[in-house]
């Protein structure tokens, strides 16, 4: 299946080679009580989003997520940490050109010759996390690692079940779904919603996220049999048996969150080449946006 199996099969080595350069860029990256924004496009906003949300519930500051075109202008942040695997997404550019003197910007990416490092006031590059498919897997997860070491949230015990997410066949049936919702609390909302876009590039499947809360007001009524609902993280109570009633596929997340997007990775490359489909080019997509005049 080209470049996206290797690479998303390469994710324990690179997610050990990112919590240890975690430890040797801590000054480079937020420190406690700061009020920081984290910011990035497509794979890299739900990277963002998780990121958040992982460091505000461990108590190391305010942390909000956004996209670069919905940025707050008038909002105050001590730092804005922006993800970008390229560093040429126009977006992107844009709003660290207009964050100089502002506030302090660390950016996260894969190529240390992109743009995005002249305009960033501290850079961490990933190169050993890049990609040559335009869908993303290893960069993201390794750009969220790092952010997770940091905040003191990631063990070898992530990595040992990144290795069982490999390692593990997926549920039978489950490629053979006509549509896939994902569901996560807190950290794991901004996982599910990278988990429902993976499907979507790689193999154009009708894939959907929410809150899972969320779930039970109103997505749940287009749930059916030839759905698969995945749980990334813990369910609340009930909602597996509400699920089930349905007919719909229930998908228990098992492993570590990150772990568990790794077997969603693999499902999306599956259910690409049961349709005959490139996951390495997406229709319509490419490595990076680059707007006309940007």
């Amino acid at each position: 299946m080209g470049h996206i199996a290797n690479e998303l099969a390469s994710q324990p080595e690179c997610w050990e080679r990112a919590a240890e350069l975690a430890a040797g860029r801590a000054g480079l990256l937020p420190g406690q009580g700061e009020r920081v924004a984290f910011t990035g496009c497509g794979t890299s906003l739900y990277m963002s989003q998780a990121a958040a949300a992982l460091r505000e519930a461990a108590g190391q500051g305010e942390s909000d997520a956004y996209p670069p075109s919905e940025f707050p202008p008038h909002r105050h942040y001590d730092r804005v940490v922006a993800l970008t695997r390229s560093g040429t997404t126009t977006e992107v550019l844009h709003l660290l050109g207009g964050l100089r003197g502002r506030a302090r910007t660390t950016v996260l990416t894969a190529d240390p010759a992109s743009p995005v490092t002249a305009l960033a006031d501290d850079v961490i590059v990933l190169d050993f996390a890049d990609e040559e498919s335009v869908v993303q897997t290893r960069f993201a997860t390794s750009a969220l690692t790092l952010l997770r070491a940091h905040a003191g949230r990631h063990t070898g015990a992530v990595v040992d079940d990144a290795r069982a997410a490999l390692a593990l066949p997926l549920s039978p049936g489950l490629a053979e779904c006509t549509q896939f919702t994902f569901l996560g609390r807190g950290w794991t909302a901004g996982l599910a919603s990278e988990a429902a876009l993976k499907v979507r590039e790689a193999s154009a499947s009708w894939a959907e996220a929410y809150p899972a809360m969320e779930y039970r007001h109103g997505p749940i009524s287009v749930t059916t049999r030839g759905t698969a609902t995945w749980m990334i993280g813990a369910p609340p109570p009930g909602l597996a048996d509400e699920v089930r009633a349905t007919g719909a596929m229930w998908v228990a997340g098992h492993l570590d969150p990150l772990a568990e997007l790794v077997r969603v990775q693999r499902l999306a490359v599956a259910v690409a080449g049961a349709r005959g489909l490139d996951p390495d080019h997406p229709r319509h997509l490419s490595r990076s946006v680059i707007l006309p005049g940007g």
